[in-house]
């Protein structure tokens, strides 16, 4: 019976609370109709800002990585994109560990793509990441979808919106602002 807990907590939470379960199922089926592209914050950590100072890319054990709660949300979250029929082609991540581990866990695979590495406490390359990561949204046709597993110092100035760990944020090429964000899901929705 415990298992079931967090998901009745959860169901609760949206029954509370109508205008999020709306915009939950809307970013669902936006989702399913194909050609979207979602943000994704890395899964839950111990929720400190940064990394260890000297911490090194290649080697996880230096970075801040993924709690046990943060794991069992990315799994959660690769099931809820195949209940609702969510088409995934390309998966792509930041080269930081708890970002390849929330991609990995939640879809399987993960492409590491350094456009998408975190920014936090080096601003001086967000502009330039930021923009070679809204051409490729732009380029995308689909036919699925497009998963960007990033950090919220990407993700923040890209969508104007700034997710919690293991939020998703779902999006839409727009000509006029190049992006639009037309739906959020919160782990466990």
């Amino acid at each position: 019976m415990l298992p079931r807990r967090p998901v009745l907590l959860g169901l609760a939470a949206l029954l509370a609370n109508p205008a999020r379960a709306n915009e939950s199922a809307a970013a669902w089926r936006e989702l399913a109709s194909g050609g979207a592209v979602v943000a994704i914050r890395h899964g839950r950590t111990s929720g400190q800002a940064g990394d260890p100072p000297g911490f090194k890319l290649e080697d996880c054990s230096t970075q801040r990585g993924l709690t046990e709660q943060g794991r069992q949300e990315s799994v959660a979250l690769g099931e809820r994109f195949r209940a609702n029929n969510v088409k995934v082609d390309l998966v792509l991540s930041s080269q930081w560990c708890r970002c390849l581990d929330t991609a990995r866990l939640a879809f399987g695979r993960a492409e590491p793509w350094p456009a998408l590495n975190n920014v936090f406490g080096n601003s001086s390359r967000e502009p330039a990441q930021n923009a070679e990561t809204r051409k490729r949204i732009r380029a995308w046709t689909g036919p699925g979808t497009l998963v960007l597993v990033s950090h919220g110092s990407i993700i923040s100035p890209l969508t104007g919106a700034y997710p919690v760990e293991g939020e998703v944020i779902v999006l839409r090429p727009d000509p006029e602002k190049s992006l639009r964000v037309v739906g959020r899901i919160k782990p466990g929705e």
